[in-house]
């Protein structure tokens, strides 16, 4: 076993990794709900880009109903953009966990 080779392997993968993340930090998933009345706009790094609210859902009567729309809507994005993130660095690493992966 060469262990130079070994390590230029790993070093190369380490750089391959870090590129697939800076990748991902500038990919984006949108998630919509209440058709399409709400959208949201999220990184695969889970940084939530934007937030679009059709005025029609703007109720000051009943501003939890909003609240719950947008928080759900915000949730699924990052599950979204997580699950996304997740897969590329499987495809990676070969599915061998590495910690901070």
């Amino acid at each position: 076993m060469d262990i130079q080779k070994l390590m230029q392997q790993a070093q190369k993968m380490q750089s391959n990794l870090a590129s697939a993340q800076e990748e991902l930090k500038n990919k984006t998933v949108e998630v919509s709900s209440m058709g399409d009345k709400v959208k949201v706009v999220a990184s695969c790094a889970g940084d939530i880009k934007s937030i679009t609210i059709d005025p029609v859902l703007v109720d000051p009567e009943d501003v939890d109903f909003l609240q719950e729309s947008i928080q759900k809507t915000v949730q699924e994005a990052i599950e979204k953009g997580r699950a996304i993130s997740e897969s590329e660095m499987k495809k990676m690493t070969g599915g061998l966990g590495l910690p901070g992966m």
